[in-house]
């Protein structure tokens, strides 16, 4: 299973293609898969800046903890347009997002073509473990299968949810648009008290709660 960081940061809206040329640049001449790193999306949602870094292992496990090459030339270069989300940061470090639930199924074979859903919204303070408990009630149910879920990996970093959605490409696809069905509105109630848009003025429904992919980059070796 593929272990997965996400950095979440403010990031000046319309500057993702600025942001992912400079990552583009140092992902071709230096090379990320020596220290770990496997893939990466960047991902943007109104004023946010997503970082998913994917690796081989948790660097807790392999001791791969060092930072990713350039690290110092890309947070300059970006630095004009990324800047910290939480208010508590004082280090780089505070801007990786805490995993407080994860979840696959048992006994199944993965798929080998899946898909990423990076879904965003605001979280209740305190409240990882209550959402934590609704999904282990749903994923114990038969909905995960139905949609051709393969992983799930939930984060929060201060008010900030995200929600890693991994599954089978042609389930999802064929799956796509089916919120109205009463097992998943079920989910969604159970998690309105603690959950809700990033952006409620700009919310219509569940596909806006997803981030916007606009870099990726996965390792050749």
């Amino acid at each position: 299973m593929v272990f997965r960081n996400v950095i979440v940061c403010h990031m000046v809206p319309g500057s993702d293609k600025t942001v992912g040329d400079v990552f583009g640049h140092y992902d071709s001449i230096t090379r990320p898969q020596d220290l770990g790193v496997i893939g990466r999306m960047l991902l943007s949602h109104h004023d946010l800046y997503l970082h998913v870094i994917e690796r081989e292992q948790d660097p807790k496990v392999s001791g791969q903890t060092r930072g990713l090459p350039a690290f110092q030339q890309i947070a300059e270069q970006i630095g004009p347009y990324v800047t910290p989300y939480p208010r508590y940061w004082k280090n780089p470090s505070d801007s990786v997002a805490k995993e407080f639930y994860q979840w696959a199924p048992e006994g199944r074979e993965r798929p080998g073509d899946t898909t990423l859903t990076v879904i965003v919204g605001r979280i209740k303070p305190g409240a990882e473990a209550d959402v934590a408990r609704v999904f282990t009630a749903s994923d114990a149910g038969p909905l995960p299968v139905e949609l051709g879920v393969t992983g799930r990996w939930l984060y929060s970093i201060d008010d900030v949810y995200v929600h890693l959605l991994e599954q089978d490409t042609a389930v999802a696809e064929a799956s796509r648009g089916h919120h109205d069905e009463p097992a998943f509105a079920k989910v969604m109630e159970d998690l309105s008290p603690y959950l809700g848009p990033y952006r409620p003025e700009a919310w219509r429904g569940p596909e806006d709660s997803v981030a916007t992919v606009f870099y990726r980059w996965r390792a050749q070796d």
